[in-house]
């Protein structure tokens, strides 16, 4: 595990370098496009690795080059410059850098719902909420879950003094807590339950949805000018909710679609991650509007929370900045999907 964080955070590194190829020829005469995720490669991102892998991309006309990212407001800076296509980012850090000057919009969610939460194992004395209290809680310092943990305490009927916390980086986080240094930690369930799951262990999730802390999770964002070049986001997205529906209905193979490109991945995690992230594919809301869909009130929501705990200028965003459902194509949260015939034998 050790080995894969180092090479992953090598390849996240080399991102900063890269600078988009927009239009270029790629493999078969596919335009070249690039795709930079939220953070290094994860178990999460398993589903556009099998939208690639099973031709969703390819159909559509694209090659596509997925890359790794060093955090969600990073990745819309990047989309906002130029230096990559299009990017999976967390709608509230892409509302920040909107507000921020940044010229990227959300224009399909992938995360209906967001996936913090607080992640500890079994045999912690930790099965609940109230568990928590007298426990010790690691988290990055400065990061957007540290900024809402007081949010979470009130929704949970806690007072601050209840629980303590304690900063930790990233990569000490889960090795922290598998040594008992700290008791639980603040993370995102579908990235940390998969890791812990390929370690052996039996994770216990408590989500901050469960709470009623619910707002947008990660979606694909793009630029102006990306959205202004013809039907590049609507044939982009047209694959990537397709592909990613259909992950979801193979999981296994979408698993595997991820091992192939990740080769530091194992079984378990990827299966994990895959299972964990469509999860939070879709809602009740996209029952209504379809998948991808957002909505005013769902925008405004996220607006009310980042500018309480976030440091956002509501005042600066409208929902009309932060997101359209102008390029989403008609898909039902249930339908069922077929990838292209010609990747499929």
């Amino acid at each position: 595990m050790r080995n894969m964080t180092k090479a992953l955070a090598g390849a996240a590194a080399a991102t900063l370098l890269l600078t988009s190829c927009s239009g270029a020829s790629g493999a078969g005469g596919k335009e070249k496009v690039s795709l930079m995720m939220d953070v290094g490669l994860l178990p999460k991102h398993a589903l556009f690795y099998a939208a690639k892998e099973h031709g969703f991309y390819e159909a559509a006309g694209f090659d596509v080059n997925i890359l790794p990212g060093t955090g969600s407001k990073d990745t819309a800076l990047a989309v906002s410059a130029g230096r990559v296509d299009f990017g999976f980012a967390d709608f509230a850090m892409t509302a920040v850098a909107r507000a921020e000057g940044a010229d990227v919009k959300q224009i399909g969610l992938v995360q209906a719902e967001t996936a913090y939460a607080t992640v500890t194992t079994e045999g912690r004395g930790i099965e609940g909420w109230d568990d928590l209290k007298g426990k010790t809680v690691a988290t990055e310092a400065g990061g957007a879950m540290t900024a809402m943990w007081p949010l979470a305490l009130e929704k949970a009927g806690l007072a601050p003094g209840d629980v303590e916390v304690v900063a930790a980086t990233g990569q000490a986080k889960i090795p922290g807590l598998l040594s008992k240094q700290w008791d639980a930690t603040l993370a995102f369930f579908i990235s940390d339950e998969p890791v812990l799951k390929a370690q052996g262990e039996s994770p216990v999730v408590l989500k901050w949805s469960d709470i009623g802390i619910s707002m947008y999770g990660n979606g694909i964002v793009a630029s102006s000018k990306t959205l202004g070049d013809g039907d590049k986001a609507s044939r982009f997205m047209d694959a990537t909710l397709r592909g990613a529906a259909w992950a979801c209905q193979n999981q296994e193979q979408a698993a595997q679609a991820l091992m192939k490109s990740v080769t530091e991945m194992g079984p378990e995690a990827a299966q994990a991650g895959v299972e964990a992230a469509c999860s939070i594919l879709a809602s009740d809301e996209m029952a209504d509007l379809g998948l991808g869909a957002m909505s005013d009130k769902g925008a405004e929501r996220v607006v009310d929370l980042a500018g309480n705990y976030l440091g956002l200028d509501a005042g600066k965003v409208t929902p009309s900045d932060l997101y359209t459902n102008d390029y989403l194509p008609e898909v039902r949260v249930d339908e069922k999907m077929a990838a292209p015939a010609a990747n499929e034998g």
